[in-house]
């Protein structure tokens, strides 16, 4: 019962990660800076977040360690380029094709064997994911969702790096990240013009919607499989127009309600599942 009882929080944990990551798409699309800058700035905060979190970082520097943290910088370098460069539609759409890398490598990287509940799963979340976004998906950039399927590919690479750490320090694999995302960036950050609003925005996404969600994240890759992990998350897309709404009143329209109600139900049906599998 212990273990189910983890496997209940860590759903928790990821809805609310799920929750921070979903602002990305509108702060990126309305900061001005370069997204070499965006990486750097928010890495920086982001590597504070996670220092006070660890106490005692483990950088050893493994292979499984390194590429996570590649995959972990590569994956929001490519995201905020895509976002510069397509829709913000197009950059979240694209970016959560990351499911079937994981379902692909999963099980030859982790042993862990999709289940028949994650087909479904899969299937659905990807109808609703078409129906939230078809009125606003547009292929004329193409190197822009180019990028946004790099992005995906990365984050699953990240994904599944920290799953096999599964009995050591996930946490780790971020903050080795995101002291490569402050270097990299770095020049490009002390050149750029700093006001009120880009520091409010980029102290926000290195702390919360970066630091925090991945803390979450880090905490719960520990009790459930990296796929479930990545269905579940798949609430970003979904909830990252509330944020839209809420700020420019944009309301989504009819098929993006449906399309979203079915991600919604999906995610909640395959949890309850996976939940009732523990127990049994």
């Amino acid at each position: 019962m212990d273990s189910l009882k983890k496997r209940r929080q860590a759903i928790g944990l990821l809805v609310v990660a799920a929750v921070l990551l979903s602002s990305s798409g509108l702060l990126v699309k309305i900061i001005t800076w370069q997204p070499l800058s965006i990486l750097s700035g928010r890495s920086l905060l982001a590597a504070i977040v996670f220092w006070i979190f660890l106490r005692r970082p483990r950088l050893r520097w493994t292979p499984v360690q390194v590429v996570g943290a590649l995959g972990y910088v590569l994956a929001q370098l490519f995201f905020i380029m895509a976002t510069k460069l397509t829709t913000a539609a197009n950059a979240i759409f694209l970016q959560y094709t990351l499911p079937i890398y994981v379902m692909i490598f999963g099980y030859w990287f982790l042993g862990e064997k999709p289940q028949r509940a994650d087909w479904v799963a899969l299937i659905a979340i990807f109808s609703g994911l078409f129906l939230f976004f078809v009125d606003h998906l547009d292929f004329n950039g193409l190197s822009g969702n180019i990028l946004g399927i790099c992005s995906g590919m990365a984050m699953a690479v990240l994904m599944l790096c920290m799953r096999k750490q599964k009995d050591g320090s996930p946490a780790d694999t971020i903050l080795l990240g995101n002291f490569m995302g402050i270097v990299i960036g770095l020049p490009s950050l002390l050149h750029e013009n700093y006001s009120l609003f880009s520091v409010g925005v980029i102290s926000y996404l290195g702390i919360f919607q970066i630091g925090l969600s991945f803390v979450l994240y880090s905490i719960a890759i520990r009790h459930v499989q990296v796929l479930e992990s990545t269905l579940i998350l798949t609430l970003e897309p979904i909830l990252n127009p509330l944020w839209v709404f809420l700020v420019i009143h944009e309301a989504p329209g009819p098929m993006a309600c449906i399309g979203g109600l079915l991600v919604i139900g999906a995610v909640t049906v395959r949890a309850i599942v996976s939940a009732r599998a523990a127990v049994g």
